[in-house]
Formats: C-alpha cells, sequence, structure tokens
C-alpha cells in the first residue's frame, strides 16, 4: 500500500493510531473477509515490445463491424478530420483544469465557444461546460428541479432505459420518488401524465425523439406540466435538434443530451459527454462549470470560470450537485465539430439520417419485418416479426452488418444515419428476407 505514497511506514502506523486502529486489517475489517484480495499472482513484467504485441492480440479479439444499424443512444456518424487535428493538439490534450484564468485562456474559450454553441442548438439562454454522459445529465437536471414542496419526479417511460436507471440511482441517493409515466402506442401517455401530476411535482423528464425514434408532441406534454407548476426537461439527441422544433420553442426550462454524435466515436462506449442547457432563470442552479466572458483591466475580451459557488468544492454543504469536473476534451471536440459542420451542414447531417432511416424502414418491411409504430420518427425505428430476433442478427454477421437492437419479443431497434449507404441498406433487407424465407 505505501508504494506509491509519500510517507514511510513508521508514519503510516502513527496515522492509524491517531484514528484509532492498529492495523489495516482492523481499519478494513468492515469488509468481508470472502471478498478481500489477500494477495496478487501478477506474472513478471514484459518489455515495450512484447506489452504492444500482447495488446495487438487482444484487439484483435474484438470485432468491428463495417456496416452499423444500432443506435440506442451511441450513434455511428461522419467525423470530419479536422476534429482529430484540433483535439489531438498537445497543449488541449495534456490541458488540465482551467482554474488559473489568466494562464487558461485558450481552453476557457474553446469551452465557452461550446457552451455558445449548445445554447444555439438546444434554444437555451446558458449552458454549462458539459458534464460526464447524458445519462448523468438527465439525472442532475432532475436535482435542478427539485424544491422544498415538490420532490417527486416524473420520467417518461419511452426514455432510454439506462437513463432512466441513471435518474433512479440519483433520486434513490437523495430519497426522491420517481414516478414513470406509461407509454401508449409507443409514445408518452398524455392523460396519464396529466392524471399523476399533483402540487409535490418537481419535474418531467421527456425524451426527443424518444427510445423508439419516435417524435413526442413535446408542445403538449410540456404545456401540462407548466400547468401543474412543475418543470419540463427534455432530453435531446443534438443530431435531430439541427430540424426539429428547439427544447426552448417548446417550453422547456432544462434540455439535456449526449454530446456523443458531436464529433466522438462509438468508441466501445466511451468516453462521451453530456450538455446541459437552461433557461435564464434555472442558470444559477446549473452544476459543474460554467465559462463567462469578461473583460480584463486593459479592456481585452477575456474568460473565467464563473458561478463556482454553486460547486461541491466550494460550498460542499448546501451544493445540490457533486459535479465540479467536465468533459473539457470531449466538449471540445463536439465544439469544433459543431464549427466545421455549421448549421448547414448539422440540418444536411440530420435530413440524411432521416431520409435513410425511412428508407431503411421501407426495404425491411418489403422483406418481411413489420413496423411496430406509426408515428413519425427521426433516425430509429422498431420493427416486429414471429422470427426471432437473434436469428435474423446472426445472419447479419457474416456480411459484416451489425444489426438493430433486440428489444425482445420479436422487436429490433433498429437505426441508420448518414453513413450508411443505399447498396447496404439493400444488401441488409436481402439477408433479412431470406432468413424471413
Amino acid at each position: 500500500m505505501g508504494s506509491y505514497l509519500p510517507n514511510t511506514k513508521q508514519e503510516q502506523q502513527e496515522m492509524l493510531e491517531e484514528i484509532g486502529f492498529h492495523s489495516f486489517d482492523e481499519l478494513f475489517a468492515h469488509i468481508p473477509e470472502e471478498v478481500k484480495v489477500k494477495e496478487l499472482h501478477l506474472p513478471s513484467g514484459l518489455s515495450e515490445m512484447e506489452a504492444f504485441g500482447a495488446m495487438e492480440d487482444m484487439a484483435e479479439k474484438n470485432k468491428v463491424f463495417r456496416h452499423i444499424f444500432r443506435g440506442a443512444g451511441a450513434y455511428h456518424h461522419y467525423i470530419p478530420a479536422i476534429v482529430d487535428s484540433v483535439a489531438g493538439k498537445e497543449e488541449f490534450v495534456t490541458a488540465y483544469t482551467p482554474y488559473q484564468a489568466e494562464i487558461s485562456q485558450g481552453i476557457l474559450q474553446s469551452i465557452f465557444e461550446y457552451q455558445t454553441m449548445i445554447c444555439e442548438l438546444t434554444g437555451m439562454d446558458a449552458s454549462n461546460a458539459s458534464v460526464y454522459d447524458g445519462a448523468t445529465a438527465a439525472a442532475e437536471a432532475v436535482a435542478m428541479c427539485r424544491e422544498r414542496k415538490r420532490q417527486t419526479v416524473y420520467v417518461a417511460a419511452t426514455a432510454n432505459p439506462q437513463v432512466i436507471s441513471v435518474i433512479k440511482t440519483y433520486c434513490w441517493g437523495s430519497g426522491t420518488e420517481v414516478v414513470m409515466i406509461p407509454e401508449k402506442d409507443g409514445v408518452t401517455d398524455r392523460e396519464a401524465l396529466a392524471a399523476a401530476l399533483n402540487d409535490t411535482s418537481a419535474c418531467f423528464y421527456l425524451q426527443q425523439p424518444n427510445y423508439y425514434g419516435i417524435f413526442e408532441d413535446a408542445d403538449g406534454l410540456g404545456t401540462i406540466v407548466h400547468e401543474a407548476g412543475a418543470k419540463f426537461i427534455m432530453g435531446c439527441n443534438p443530431i435531430a435538434s439541427a430540424i426539429m422544433k428547439t427544447p426552448g420553442e417548446c417550453g422547456a426550462d432544462v434540455a439535456v443530451g449526449d454530446g456523443q454524435p458531436l464529433g466522438m466515436s462509438l468508441s466501445f462506449g466511451g468516453p462521451y459527454l453530456g450538455f446541459m442547457a437552461a433557461t435564464a432563470k434555472m442558470t444559477r442552479k446549473l452544476p459543474g462549470r460554467i465559462v463567462g466572458e469578461t473583460v480584463d483591466k486593459e479592456g481585452n475580451r477575456a474568460f473565467v470560470l464563473t458561478l463556482q459557488a454553486r460547486e461541491q468544492h466550494i460550498r460542499r454543504e448546501k451544493a445540490s450537485s457533486n459535479i465540479c469536473s467536465n468533459q473539457a476534451l470531449c466538449a471540445l471536440r463536439a465544439g469544433v465539430y459543431m464549427a466545421a459542420m455549421g448549421s448547414d451542414g448539422m440540418r444536411q447531417a440530420a435530413t440524411l439520417c432521416m431520409s435513410k432511416a425511412h428508407y431503411l424502414q421501407k426495404a425491411l418491411e418489403e422483406a418481411g419485418l413489420k413496423l411496430k409504430y406509426s408515428h413519425p420518427f427521426f433516425h430509429e425505428f422498431v420493427t416486429v416479426s414471429d422470427t426471432d430476433p437473434e436469428k435474423i442478427l446472426a445472419a447479419l454477421e457474416p456480411h459484416d452488418i451489425l444489426g438493430g437492437l433486440p428489444l425482445g419479443d420479436g422487436q429490433i431497434l433498429w437505426c441508420a444515419t448518414e453513413m450508411n449507404t443505399k447498396a447496404e441498406m439493400d444488401e441488409t433487407a436481402a439477408v433479412v428476407k431470406e432468413v424471413l424465407g
């Protein structure tokens, strides 16, 4: 234990005795013996060349599909070369934290530009410097909306199950009640929401488009929420936000989502970033960092970390969040991506996603997979058939195609992005048709 700590065994013993213990075993006595690691049997160290070889052997066990038709929260988009070029610069990769604003102007400006673009994308007034991922952003947004007399949280059952799980975990820790609003034919049940809300309601979380790729009636649901005196949180796909009504236009108080589609590769699940934006009235409740613009004593434009009193490392006993960091490098990638694409480029990407998803859906329907929900959808949709989904997906694998996500009961959640070509969609449909006979 002392190998990497700058103190001697004698000093460690003195510290133990100071807090009332005589040994490390006594300090950790509350941990069951059966889960303690008594001894590590590690192999001998490898040379650099041998280590590279071993890592390459391990990497070859991974299956990386060339054609991807799976989304469910992580999406295969084109990443302009400039994203890697800028984000790979040493001064960004090695930067730690911009507490000393006078020598951190570059990283602070990059975060400020990111925040500005997130506000433009969501139609909100203020954005923070990002959080860990989209699920964390949703859970933090829920925490923002709790008030002394309003402690009940409502979540649409049509949201991503992983996001729902994180929200429930956060709320369990704070003793907050979570009420799930059921779905009706693939969308949120309006009547159920209106009946559930009361004077203890804190907020309602809605995903747009929802987990099944369907566009929800965000305006109508938001009105119901506000009439009950609660806050409205929208979880958004940032690419879809380029063509759909913004959360601001839908009356949302807080807009959140996962920034992975904005220049981040799938990378086996991360790292990603969660974006958060809010109305002016909610700005002081935004967790984590916010970079602000100011002027120095000579009147020159400058950037600073602002509103830090909200963070747990400043006023820990009154903090509403434990987050005091951000995904700066991922936020930089997102900022470069949005700057490179521009509003026209992002609109084009969103339009291609939507049109290709509808082409894929029609092709799969002709192959024998029925569309489960008839509502308008973005770039994901659910099919259903009597054939085991695993049989369909297994038949696609030899063609280097990763099919949709099986949801059970013969259902598959498919996804298409601008990366999918007509040829590979036709090939996918042909394989499915062959499996279905």
